[in-house]
């Protein structure tokens, strides 16, 4: 595998990805019960913003670093506040902010990002349990560095599309499964979309959350159709769009694709996200588009 997420680490794409994660966790973290978190594709767990691949795309400065710029109001700052905590927390002293703070204080340089796996490691509790899968040993054990002791926690070294088969359902019966590809391989949209099918078929009241890379229009299209084919129920999809032209070779916007929401997740989304897209669409031709593919049955 090439792909290194460090180059992208906190760019557009992320801050989607992972202010959508965190609304997700919050609302699971509404009941008592236990849940669990499957992160299939889990990353070095932390990114380092000042290193040099970081640095050489500079990507984190029109994500993160815009949107720790940025004025929200009461009611957005509310709904980034999780997210943003955990970005705070791994930066004590270049964000400049406790994680009690508004969101949109702490604008300082950052040094460090958090993946996914940080995010919801700091936004579980102790009766919560996560599965992390990492392939690639070296950046497994960055992984495994990042997260410390934990005995709530588990990296694996399975591969993603196994994991979905072998961890499915969870003992726990509520949680949420993220499944991020790097997109290198051919056929990885229909990779995706079969995984989620068959693994909806071993665990239909999980809830799913599928983020793809907008490039090449008709393998989003040809994504989406499969699912809707699929007839699975309540699946809700989200396009981010940075610009209103689109390039195969480049990335022009993302999309989470979610099965089983929480029920006030595409309300707080629409809210959260025409602010975000605000702010990381410098242009003025950037918007969002939610709606659902299919609703309950």
């Amino acid at each position: 595998m090439n792909y290194r997420h460090a180059f992208h680490a906190g760019n557009f794409a992320d801050v989607v990805k992972h202010a959508v994660l965190a609304r997700i966790l919050a609302y699971l973290g509404q009941k008592d019960a236990a849940y669990r978190v499957l992160d299939t594709h889990a990353g070095a767990g932390i990114y380092d913003l000042a290193g040099a691949e970081a640095q050489r795309t500079g990507e984190w400065e029109g994500g993160i670093g815009a949107v720790l710029r940025a004025e929200f109001t009461p009611e957005v700052a509310a709904l980034l506040k999780p997210w943003l905590d955990v970005v705070r927390a791994v930066n004590p002293a270049e964000a400049g902010a406790q994680p009690d703070e508004s969101a949109t204080a702490g604008a300082a340089p950052l040094r460090h990002y958090p993946g996914s796996p940080l995010i919801a490691q700091a936004l579980t509790r102790p009766q919560d349990r996560l599965l992390l899968c990492e392939t690639v040993a070296g950046v497994r054990e960055s992984l495994e560095d990042a997260i410390g002791r934990d005995g709530r926690v588990k990296v694996l070294p399975t591969d993603a599309w196994q994991a979905l088969s072998a961890y499915l359902p969870p003992k726990e019966r509520r949680g949420l499964v993220l499944v991020d590809p790097p997109f290198e391989e051919p056929g990885e949209f229909h990779r995706m979309a079969h995984g989620l099918i068959e693994a909806h078929k071993k665990w239909p009241t999980g809830i799913y959350a599928l983020w793809y890379p907008i490039k090449d229009v008709r393998a989003v299209d040809g994504f989406r159709r499969e699912i809707e084919r699929a007839r699975l129920p309540k699946v809700l999809n989200i396009q981010f769009d940075l610009r209103a032209v689109r390039q195969v070779d480049a990335l022009s916007g993302c999309g989470l694709m979610i099965v089983n929401p929480p029920f006030t997740l595409a309300d707080e989304l629409r809210q959260m996200l025409g602010a975000l897209v605000r702010v990381l669409a410098t242009d003025g031709t950037g918007r969002v588009r939610i709606g659902w593919i299919t609703a309950e049955r």
